[in-house]
């Protein structure tokens, strides 16, 4: 995982909008989040995030076929932030895009990589939610600026003959609640003007109580139902890793599951809501924590934007490499940037020459 140095707290908020500590804490259950500086970007953290996940697995940069990003606040339109990732980690043989379905993309994400793996086309995946949502937050407007903030995770994972890793998935959508949680402009439908800016039309919208009703229904919902389609039962999870969007939708679903809370990981807390990067982080916490072994069932569950909800269940298991391997991922880092430069420098030379005695 990768978050932001900067933290702003409620009492911060506090100063900005009409709101309190006591306030926030009371309705979503955050205290603070982190929040990107000039030099953070949704890449450089997820790129930070992978590097790490990397050095757990004992896997080389170039060792990686596929790259999947999912991100609410990408660098661009295009390319993807996948791809700046890719070329920034030095992963020279992957393939990278992005996957958009909001708060739930990080499910889906795993689901499409675990689903590349079982058909043979890959060997080694890295699956990344990354963030920089601060950038999209209207700070005026006290009914989202509390809920959010930046940061990334990332998961790896590789081919085995042995038992374990996704066991079962669901993933749907509900498009006709998509004006409940979105960000109006800046697509084909509403491009950047200056009245989508002086009308602030790019910043995130939400009805929450709409939201709120949306996801206290699907979050333990979703959870049964991939429990159920993995053949297990509830007694047999170890661990619930939700979508870390607000503690009383996580406590609703655990009273629907009838599941201790001493089962479910809660760091909202600490992070507000990551977006995408929100499972991750608080599964990389759990295992920190020893809240989670190999061997573990686990299931991880989310809603988002889009309507968007999912949930997947699946047998936790450390890294599948156990020999030393010296890694040096800094210096693949730097060699990375050296060549990203001198391809630059080549596609220049070799457009000039390409071009050279032809008309325009």
């Amino acid at each position: 995982m990768s978050v932001p140095e900067k933290v702003l707290t409620n009492h911060d908020l506090a100063q900005m909008v009409e709101t309190s500590d006591e306030w926030i804490r009371e309705r979503t259950g955050i205290r603070e989040r982190h929040i990107a500086d000039e030099k953070d970007t949704a890449a450089s953290l997820g790129a930070q995030a992978a590097i790490d996940a990397l050095r757990v697995a004992k896997l080389h940069p170039e060792d990686v076929d596929l790259i999947i990003t999912a991100t609410s606040s990408p660098e661009h339109l295009f390319p993807a932030t996948a791809c700046v990732i890719q070329d920034s980690i030095g992963a020279v043989r992957a393939g990278a895009f992005d996957l958009s379905a909001a708060c739930t993309g990080f499910i889906f994400a795993i689901e499409m990589a675990a689903q590349a793996i079982r058909g043979g086309s890959i060997k080694n995946a890295v699956v990344i939610g990354a963030e920089t949502l601060s950038r999209i937050v209207d700070w005026t407007d006290r009914n989202t600026c509390i809920l959010f903030g930046d940061g990334a995770g990332a998961f790896v994972l590789q081919a085995s003959s042995e038992p374990g890793g996704v066991q079962s998935s669901i993933m749907r959508s509900d498009g006709s609640g998509g004006d409940a949680l979105y960000v109006p402009a800046g697509g084909s439908a509403m491009p950047a003007s200056l009245q989508t800016v002086q009308e602030g039309m790019h910043f995130v919208k939400m009805n929450g109580r709409e939201v709120y009703r949306f996801a206290t229904r699907v979050m333990a919902a979703g959870a049964r139902e991939a429990v159920e389609k993995a053949g297990m039962d509830i007694e047999d999870i170890d661990l619930i890793i939700p979508h870390q969007a607000n503690k009383r939708i996580i406590e609703a679903a655990a009273r629907s599951l009838k599941m201790p809370m001493e089962k479910i990981v809660v760091n909202v807390d600490k992070y507000g809501n990551t977006s995408t990067a929100s499972i991750p982080i608080a599964t990389v916490e759990a295992i920190e924590q020893d809240r989670l072994q190999p061997g573990d069932n686990v299931v991880l569950v989310g809603f988002g934007g889009g309507l968007t909800w999912g949930a997947l269940t699946a047998v936790w298991s450390g890294p599948l490499t156990e020999e030393p391997r010296r890694l040096h991922l800094a210096r693949y880092r730097r060699i990375a940037w050296v060549r990203t430069m001198l391809r630059r420098i080549w596609r220049r030379i070799d457009a000039f020459l390409f071009g050279r005695g032809k008309s325009p």
